[in-house]
């Protein structure tokens, strides 16, 4: 009887914990996928948690306690180990724009194993730029895919122009990335190794400022955002767009296939992922259609009481757009620009950001040839 009380208290407080007995698979590591909670589970979390946090020492225990789980559930830790050497880039066709230059290249994440993408490099500006990491959503049409897409373009070529030097870069299996099939068990594991790579070779570039590295993604980019940014502290600016959820743990393997949420005796959720931005500034950036509707209710306020505990409230915002849908749109690419420009130190313009003097180029334009690279220096 005792032991049924306990595990009913543990519900109560992590709603979602799965009451098993010692022994059982349940009982070690489990996968919260999805909707894995109601809207109310997860605000009853979010309170739960917060009741307990006083002070940024409270705080501070908690967060490692969520980073822990994220290392350790995705198995990251023992395999940055490999990537101690500086790594090795690999380049294709250059393409000249307007004010700016697109690179299709590679960026080895371990022997064998490429990173595809397209590096966006300011032309006619003087260095040292910010470097902004631009990971995508799963967004899946073959007409309408990936990097390729419209709107990853023209962030790409703004961001550029306003000052930085910004790699787009496909998800695992997706684009050219030939690394595994995106349904891998491990995807979760290859994607955040690919992005602290992406930082790695970022920060050995001269021209970028070590001390002003971004990143912004939407849908399943915005998870790697955050994601990201939780367990990499030389991100100093982050904007996860229509992503953090309290009840929704992203429904892809790269997102929630791996045991980062809950272990035998610990819960946690994405927002609490979120929070280990914390006191790096973050725009949360969200919808009225999708899990994000209730953020400046619900995610926007716990996140903010956390910066709190820093004295840091004014580092924390949330663009919310009621009238809007799951997207990164016009209206959340502003708000994007606004943040980042302030937060990163680009130019502020707004006739760059219009985005009406930009060409879109092709996907076979953009692609990258893995068997017709050359080394890049």
């Amino acid at each position: 009887m005792k032991h049924l009380t306990f595990w009913m208290v543990l519900f109560l407080i992590f709603p979602g914990m799965v009451p098993v007995g010692p022994g059982s698979l349940q009982a070690q590591d489990h996968l919260c996928v999805g909707n894995f909670w109601t809207e109310a589970q997860g605000k009853r979390h979010l309170d739960s948690v917060q009741a307990i946090l006083h002070s940024r020492h409270d705080w501070n225990k908690r967060a490692r306690a969520v980073r822990r789980q994220i290392l350790r559930g995705s198995g990251i830790k023992p395999l940055r180990k490999h990537l101690a050497m500086p790594p090795v880039v690999q380049r294709g066709a250059v393409h000249e724009m307007n004010g700016y230059r697109v690179i299709n290249m590679a960026i080895e994440q371990h022997p064998g194993s490429w990173i595809t993408g397209n590096l966006y490099e300011p032309l006619d500006m003087n260095g040292p730029f910010a470097g902004i990491l631009c990971p995508h959503g799963h967004w899946s049409n073959p007409s309408d895919y990936g990097r390729f897409r419209e709107d990853m373009q023209k962030r790409c070529a703004v961001l550029c122009r306003m000052g930085a030097v910004v790699f787009a870069y496909d998800m695992v299996g997706y684009g050219d990335n030939r690394q595994a099939d995106h349904h891998d068990p491990k995807a979760l594991q290859i994607q955040l190794l690919n992005s602290m790579r992406v930082v790695d070779w970022l920060l050995g570039l001269k021209e970028v400022d070590p001390a002003r590295i971004g990143v912004t993604g939407a849908s399943g980019g915005g998870t790697q955002t955050f994601l990201l940014t939780a367990v990499d502290d030389r991100v100093a600016v982050s904007v996860p767009v229509v992503q953090v959820s309290a009840h929704f743990f992203g429904g892809c393997v790269c997102e929630s296939g791996m045991p980062i949420h809950q272990a035998k005796g610990f819960q946690s959720n994405n927002v609490e992922i979120a929070a280990l931005a914390a006191p790096r500034p973050m725009l949360l950036i969200s919808d009225g259609s999708d899990w994000t509707r209730n953020t400046p209710d619900v995610e926007y306020p716990f996140i903010r009481y956390i910066y709190g505990l820093y004295g840091k409230e004014d580092l924390v915002k949330n663009a919310h757009f009621a009238d809007e849908s799951h997207d990164y749109g016009f209206n959340k690419r502003q708000a994007a620009y606004r943040f980042l420009a302030r937060h990163l130190k680009l130019k502020a313009d707004r006739e760059l950001w219009s985005e009406q003097w930009i060409r879109l180029l092709t996907r076979r334009d953009l692609q990258v040839d893995i068997q017709h690279i050359t080394p890049f220096h």
